[in-house]
């Protein structure tokens, strides 16, 4: 009896300790905050998102006879689905979407994965340069290189105006402007980094001992590279394919630069003018939709990757990278490098510069050009009056407010980054560590323009204590932060993984508290990956368009929407000026993060 009596005290006792160790435990009073946290701010809204596809809104009571709001319905996804405007909701959306998002991949990943050997594996000059300017084109918000391509190629017949091939008598047929060929190649162009970045880095890590053998063995380069170097950096080219395919299909700025016009339209503008024009809950199955193929992507190349044969590329032995000399081919493989620089990276900008200047578009002539568009004063004749951008109040408006946005998002981002990142990095064997991985990638899998409509839709009434943050900054500051969590958690967990936990562990000796470690240890240690990740985070937020173009308002526009607003209104020059200003801003803060932090950080991007 005594015996059972000290088993059950003893029994009670333990269960106690591990209760007290958890509730006490500041690792997992972190992890409780977070779940919370992530819970709320993204499973909660995906919820609500797919349960309001299913229930009968306001404004459709007189399309629903006999309903009332709130009521099961599957009228929305019937409308989607199978009915007669499915073809040009949904499937003709759809079609163009997957078009885009193939071709972009195919010609992206050959282009940056091409790239990337030329730079890493060969004795071609000028790297330094050459490695440089090809991810420029990345740093530049890919609706300012749908501009860039517009003031190259378009002609008056659609566009309003001549651009600058038209301006000195070459005929520019429609297509070439506007429609699936231009948004393919801006996109390419854009997204091609994602290959070239992560296919260097895998091929920085192979020795290339690897293939000095199976030349030794008689086998020639094109062999060489494909059965020893592809099959190594496939990873990497599988990575860019996930992100290329799952950007292309649902970004919204280049196809409502190059296609709104001609209504040419993907399934993420189809989503924006639904969601414009009330159509929430048919917005938000389109959105559904698009989650749903990019989660497909993810799990086919997951799948993929889990089932081809893995490779050991870093030894203990060290490792050398031996360049392969391009001998009389050299020369050639330069100049064409070079040539792709200047005419996707050096010539548009600089047409793009150039026409900031020009009173009315395709008019080379001196007499033609004027600073009206930069400085210039209220000119009827001009622009329907609106006076130059660094003279409009409206201008400084909008600086002032993608400055607060980018400073405060990128701030609490990379704060929260931090946090997510220590306790993946922690907790890697643990629960708790994969569950919080597998949630902050969520919104990941969300295309931007279906996120600020989940988020338009849950703030947009009080909830409890939470208020109704339509039309304020803080719901765009809610829905970037939320938005950037997958970036901001991975440099987190790149920068906490560095920090050794026996330092940590000797502090704990020595009877330092949690907070004391954190603010004594961790936090100091992880100073240069913290700017490297914030700044990162600013740049992306600094050119973002397709997050927060729902949600804008006119008092909020931020830079990038003016631009939309200008492009809109035909006001081409305007827009050239926005963008201009918009590329050197990113550029300065670029390479001053650099310069700072003292590392590249493209190698996160």
């Amino acid at each position: 009896m005594i015996e059972n009596q000290q088993r059950s005290y003893s029994k009670s006792k333990r269960i106690k300790n591990i209760l007290k160790d958890v509730f006490t435990n500041p690792y997992n009073i972190i992890v409780f905050i977070s779940l919370v946290f992530l819970t709320y701010l993204i499973i909660v809204p995906l919820i609500s998102m797919i349960t309001s596809t299913f229930q009968v809104a306001q404004g459709e009571l007189r399309r629903i006879p006999g309903s009332q709001v709130g009521d099961f319905t599957l009228y929305y996804w019937q409308r989607l689905l199978a009915s007669e405007f499915s073809m040009s909701t949904l499937y003709k959306p759809l079609l163009n979407s997957l078009l885009i998002g193939v071709c972009v991949s195919v010609f992206s990943i050959t282009l940056g994965s091409g790239l990337a050997w030329f730079m890493v594996r060969t004795d071609l000059p000028f790297k330094k340069f050459f490695s440089f300017a090809v991810i420029i084109p990345y740093m530049i918000p890919s609706w300012c290189k749908s501009m860039a391509w517009l003031t190259v190629f378009r002609n008056e017949r659609v566009g309003g105006s001549a651009g600058f091939l038209s301006g000195i008598g070459i005929n520019t047929p429609d297509w070439l402007a506007y429609g699936p060929f231009a948004i393919i190649c801006v996109l390419t162009v854009h997204y091609y980094a994602y290959s070239y970045l992560l296919t260097s880095s895998a091929l920085r890590s192979i020795n290339s001992e690897l293939e000095e053998m199976g030349e030794i063995q008689g086998a020639g380069k094109a062999t060489i590279l494909r059965k020893i170097t592809l099959p190594l950096v496939m990873p990497a080219i599988l990575s860019s394919v996930i992100l290329t395919f799952s950007k292309s299909i649902g970004t919204f700025g280049v196809p409502a630069f190059l296609g709104m016009k001609i209504n040419y339209y993907t399934i993420s503008t189809m989503l924006y003018s639904n969601i414009k024009q009330q159509n929430t809950s048919l917005g938000f199955a389109i959105s559904i939709i698009l989650i749903t193929i990019a989660a497909m992507t993810v799990y086919i190349n997951q799948k993929i990757i889990g089932t081809r044969k893995s490779y050991e590329t870093i030894g203990g032995k060290g490792g050398r990278s031996t360049p392969l000399r391009l001998g009389k081919w050299r020369g050639l493989f330069t100049a064409l490098i070079t040539a792709f620089i200047g005419l996707a990276v050096i010539m548009p900008i600089a047409i793009l510069f150039l026409e900031t200047f020009l009173k009315k578009t395709g008019d080379y002539s001196l007499s033609n050009f004027t600073l009206h568009y930069w400085i210039g004063a209220s000119d009827p004749a001009i622009a329907e009056g609106e006076a130059g951008v660094l003279r409009n109040a409206r201008f400084w408006t909008n600086v002032k407010n993608t400055m607060i946005l980018v400073v405060v998002t990128s701030v609490i981002a990379t704060i929260i980054g931090q946090i997510l990142g220590y306790i993946s990095s922690r907790g890697r064997k643990k629960v708790s560590g994969k569950l919080i991985e597998q949630l902050v990638f969520i919104p990941y899998l969300i295309p931007s323009i279906a996120f600020s409509a989940i988020y338009l839709s849950m703030f947009s009434t009080r909830h409890g204590i939470v208020p109704a943050l339509y039309g304020s900054m803080a719901l765009m500051v809610v829905v970037s932060v939320v938005k950037h969590i997958p970036f901001a958690s991975r440099a987190g967990t790149s920068n906490m993984i560095q920090i050794g936990t026996e330092l940590e562990e000797a502090a704990n000796i020595e009877g330092a508290s949690f907070m004391k470690r954190m603010l004594k240890v961790v936090l100091p240690l992880s100073k240069g990956g913290f700017i490297s990740g914030l700044m990162l985070i600013f740049i992306s937020i600094m050119k973002e368009l397709d997050l927060i173009i729902l949600i804008i308002t006119p008092k909020l526009a931020t830079l990038p929407y003016m631009a939309f607003q200008y492009s809109n209104n035909n006001n081409n020059q305007m827009s050239d000026v926005v963008a201009v200003i918009m590329f050197s801003i990113v550029l300065v803060i670029y390479l001053i993060t650099n310069k700072v932090s003292g590392a590249d950080i493209s190698s996160s991007m």
